[in-house]
């Protein structure tokens, strides 16, 4: 073990064990940048695959994969690999992580940021330590007040519609105009949602099944999901033009 540490070896040592391929500091910068993260979950690891790719070649630079099946550990480590392999700048990381051991699971496992439906202290240590970008969900100023002493920097509301909508994002602007927000939950791939969420003033948003097109046969339509990807950033960019 001292053979280890010496010299020679030390940054290899370091070097095997920082999973993470993007720092917190690209990750918030690509979510702002492009303004939209997609959140999936399937528990067919290729299809996974096939979807990041989908949103990737639309446009998207921030993949969220949610933690909500059976060995869902094992898909996102496979898919993590092939991220980093064929889409060199998609920053991936998982959501729907509840308490600091899963966080640590998964950062183990290569993600590159890690949201939560919940504020969890645990969570916040796991993630500062690891200086892995940790953004949690939270429903009210406080809680938001919170996640920011815990080090957050972007923090999810969710379900955004149900938590106030557009309104409850400008509501927070006026004491804390420091805050940013990402609403997931509610928030559509068309241009009059995209319109109210972002000219609120949302950091970004996150889109899951209504940005998922599919067949009349039910089976994922990959090229339709570019072009709504595309589409969706390009009207994020509009609007915020014009705000």
């Amino acid at each position: 073990m001292r053979r280890f540490f010496q010299a020679g070896h030390r940054r290899n040592f370091i070097t095997e064990f920082k999973m993470a391929k993007f720092n917190r500091i690209q990750v918030y910068t690509a979510m702002n940048e492009t303004g939209m993260v997609p959140v999936f979950f399937h528990s067919d690891v290729e299809v996974c695959k096939s979807i990041a790719k989908s949103c990737y070649e639309g446009g998207a630079r921030v993949f969220e994969f949610t933690n909500r099946g059976d060995f869902a550990h094992e898909i996102f480590a496979e898919l993590v690999k092939y991220v980093r392999a064929e889409l060199p700048e998609m920053r991936i990381g998982v959501g729907s992580i509840v308490d600091g051991p899963t966080a640590t699971l998964y950062i183990q496992n290569g993600a590159d940021f890690v949201v939560a439906p919940i504020l969890n202290y645990e969570s916040a240590k796991v993630c500062n330590r690891r200086k892995v970008a940790w953004m949690p969900g939270c429903g009210s100023l406080s809680e938001i007040s919170q996640a920011e002493e815990w080090g957050a920097e972007v923090v999810k509301i969710f379900p955004a519609k149900q938590v106030g909508g557009p309104e409850f994002i400008k509501a927070v602007s006026g004491p804390c105009p420091w805050t940013s927000i990402m609403p997931t939950g509610g928030v559509t791939p068309d241009r009059e949602s995209l319109e109210q969420w972002i000219g609120a003033g949302a950091y970004c948003v996150g889109m899951g099944s209504q940005l998922m097109v599919k067949t009349a046969s039910g089976e994922f339509d990959y090229e339709a999901i570019s072009a709504k990807t595309a589409q969706s950033l390009e009207w994020i960019k509009e609007i915020r033009k014009g705000a």
